[in-house]
């Protein structure tokens, strides 16, 4: 389970970006908002069957089959982001952000100035 969980926090570290936190359990913390909510409770899964193992009486009441399809489920969903679109998308929405701020700054002006009478 741990060998799977170090692999996982790998792909969130390289495909993700989540470079705090030492760890399967700390990377998922860090990575918060950028995995969707189903992810989230995957992860949750996953962290809950790693702590159960910690312990010996425990770790016989874990769900294997629901622990296993989490780790495949999660897996399959970070080696399918792609590091360059996710760079590429956040460039165009912070260009997006910028014109619109623009247009309705210079829409403000030229209202402020019809209702002056300046123009």
């Amino acid at each position: 389970m741990t060998d799977q969980s170090d692999a996982l926090a790998t792909l969130l570290r390289d495909n993700l970006g989540v470079r705090l936190g030492e760890g399967f359990e700390a990377k998922v913390r860090h990575a918060g908002r950028r995995l969707p909510r189903w992810a989230r409770k995957k992860s949750a899964v996953i962290v809950d069957a790693m702590a159960l193992e910690a312990h010996p009486k425990l770790a016989q009441q874990v769900n294997h089959k629901k622990t296993n399809k989490a780790l495949k489920e999660l897996r399959y969903f970070l080696e399918r982001q792609d590091v360059a679109t996710r760079r590429k998308n956040r460039l165009l929405d912070l260009v997006a952000a910028i014109a619109f701020v623009i247009f309705v700054t210079i829409a403000l002006v030229l209202a402020v100035m019809v209702w002056r009478g300046l123009v």
